[in-house]
């Protein structure tokens, strides 16, 4: 019977979790992993026609999207960088990962922060982040006086070691 549990518990973790995609612009481009192994979804660009965003050093920018989506109860999407964006032109976002809560409607935008030293320029269907489905947990919290000790303790940023 506890075997049973297990793999009802294992089948309903490995679900995969349904995206209701809504498009809000006729140009926007559907979320798509790029390859079998990729943990996230790239996101483009939804610019209209022949218009560019130029980021220059240091500029931020809400890129948008065209679309809203719907993300199931019980998971969030995570916006992430493009690791090529990144090391080659120094474009990130800056509140990485950026949450999506899965009660969110409206239309999906992306920040973006340049820095690198040199402009960069996003058209339409540029794929500027991905973004990763997660299961989230919910945490209660609970009052105390003290808190149990640990070899670490108080110890904080970089209290662990260089190396």
């Amino acid at each position: 019977m506890a075997t049973r549990r297990l793999d009802t518990a294992l089948s309903s973790a490995m679900t995969t979790p349904q995206l209701l995609f809504k498009r809000l612009n006729p140009r926007a481009i559907v979320p798509a992993y790029q390859s079998v192994g990729a943990a996230g979804m790239d996101l483009a660009a939804c610019l209209p026609e022949g218009e560019r965003v130029t980021l220059g050093p240091g500029d931020i920018r809400l890129i948008p999207l065209g679309f809203a989506m719907a993300i199931p109860a019980g998971f969030e999407g995570q916006v992430r960088p493009r690791s090529g964006l990144a090391t080659r032109h120094g474009i990130t976002v800056p509140n990485a990962p950026g949450t999506v809560d899965s009660d969110y409607r409206g239309e999906m935008k992306v920040a973006l922060v340049n820095l690198g030293r040199e402009p960069f320029s996003i058209e339409h269907g540029t794929r500027i982040a991905q973004l990763v489905i997660a299961a989230v947990a919910r945490a209660s919290v609970q009052e105390v006086a003290d808190l149990d000790e640990t070899a670490r303790g108080g110890g904080g940023f970089g209290s662990t070691g260089l190396a």
